[in-house]
């Protein structure tokens, strides 16, 4: 554990003096060190270090969560709703139209829809931080497209699993569906009723106490979200989205700092090991096809939320380059996939296609000044996300 912390932090100063993010600096450090790799194999087996991956996962989006303020949800759900439904129409059945194109089978064609179609939670927060934007006007819409594809998530694996399965039962389907939307359904009854009682029980003026406190919560309800069939990054959101609200808010923003930078490197260090470097060649040029195919549908979806918000081209260009990235889920469809006997040909594309557009995206997200300039109504003016630009006022709560 030492070695993965030492390794992606000396991998990440030496890119950040040339300007690379951290995220994809992380993940390179994992493949090196891997197993599938020659030279030092730092980690034989990924699994060593999943608990620390998933408490990285868990804290980055308990932190996303506290980001996004239940008054947001109450003021733009109507919009919020519109745009993730577009977001996901045209990813996840752009997915599925080229799964189905490739020829590999039926249930492979639903696994990569849902590969392609839904954005990295994780990988969306980190370049939210790393860019400064969280203050800005367009990270309410991407936020809310993150939450809309997150309940969109639950929904599916639910009803992929007995497809993948082979299970023939429509009632089983059914009752696992059924299950984790009623676990969705009372965690955001509690977030929007159970605010003020919440806050009483988690209010201490002791730092250590807040800190064991919200971590126990977090952690607690994202296990018991993964028993309901829920993903456990969406249980650590919702507790995060309750726990911001509180007058405890502010003082949690700032004690999880630390925790979600050091698990959230781990959580892309063991991306990495999980990657074969060796796999690739063989699914080029399916991974080339599928990553133009989802540049084309994020910016075409990040347009249709800028007209919906009624946002400027530099918006527009933030919420295509920030939602560019795929990670935690479409690895979970991997292993899905994996587990059922499906095409061999399923992983190493998976591999392929995620770790190009992690390293694509970030460098996107930085850059996305370039894709505004020839976006419907762009100039040659800087980078996105000006409020003069979007005709929008920057909302007062900016953390980092």
């Amino acid at each position: 554990m030492g070695g993965a912390f030492v390794a992606a932090a000396v991998l990440a100063r030496l890119g950040g003096r040339i300007g690379l993010p951290t995220i994809p600096l992380f993940i390179l450090a994992g493949i090196l060190l891997g197993p599938h790799t020659p030279g030092v194999v730092l980690v034989s087996d990924p699994h060593d270090l999943e608990m620390l991956s998933a408490l990285g996962l868990v804290l980055l989006l308990f932190y996303l969560g506290l980001e996004f303020h239940i008054d947001d949800l109450k003021a733009g759900g109507r919009k919020m709703a519109i745009a993730g439904g577009v977001y996901l129409a045209l990813n996840v059945g752009a997915g599925l139209g080229f799964g189905f194109a490739l020829g590999w089978g039926t249930s492979e064609a639903l696994v990569l829809a849902g590969v392609l179609g839904i954005s990295s939670s994780a990988i969306v927060t980190k370049v939210l931080v790393d860019t400064g934007r969280l203050g800005n006007p367009e990270t309410k819409p991407i936020l809310g497209i993150i939450v809309v594809e997150d309940i969109f998530l639950a929904l599916y694996l639910a009803a992929l699993q007995p497809i993948l399965s082979g299970a023939d039962s429509l009632s089983a389907a059914l009752l696992d569906g059924g299950k984790a939307f009623g676990f969705l359904l009372v965690l955001a009854l509690a977030a929007r009723f159970g605010t003020r009682i919440i806050g009483r029980l988690i209010n201490t003026p002791d730092d250590e106490l807040l800190t064991i406190s919200f971590l126990g919560a977090a952690v607690l309800v994202a296990g018991v979200s993964e028993w309901f069939g829920v993903a456990d990054a969406i249980g650590a959101f919702m507790v995060g989205l309750m726990l911001g609200s509180t007058t405890s808010g502010k003082r949690i923003l700032k004690l999880v700092h630390p925790l979600r930078d050091a698990f959230g490197a781990i959580f892309f260090f063991v991306f990495g090991l999980s990657i074969d470097p060796g796999d690739l060649p063989g699914v080029v040029w399916p991974v080339l096809i599928a990553v133009a195919l989802t540049l084309v549908m994020n910016v075409s979806a990040g347009l249709a939320a800028a007209r919906i918000y009624k946002f400027g081209p530099e918006p527009a260009a933030n919420i295509a380059t920030t939602l560019l990235a795929r990670g935690e889920f479409a690895l979970i469809l991997a292993t899905m996939a994996a587990a059922a006997g499906l095409d061999a040909r399923l992983s190493p594309f998976i591999a392929g296609y995620v770790l190009l557009l992690a390293i694509m995206a970030p460098l996107a997200a930085k850059q996305s000044n370039w894709l505004a300039r020839i976006l419907p109504g762009g100039t040659s003016g800087g980078a996105g996300g000006d409020a003069g630009a979007s005709g929008a006022s920057v909302p007062e709560r900016v953390s980092v």
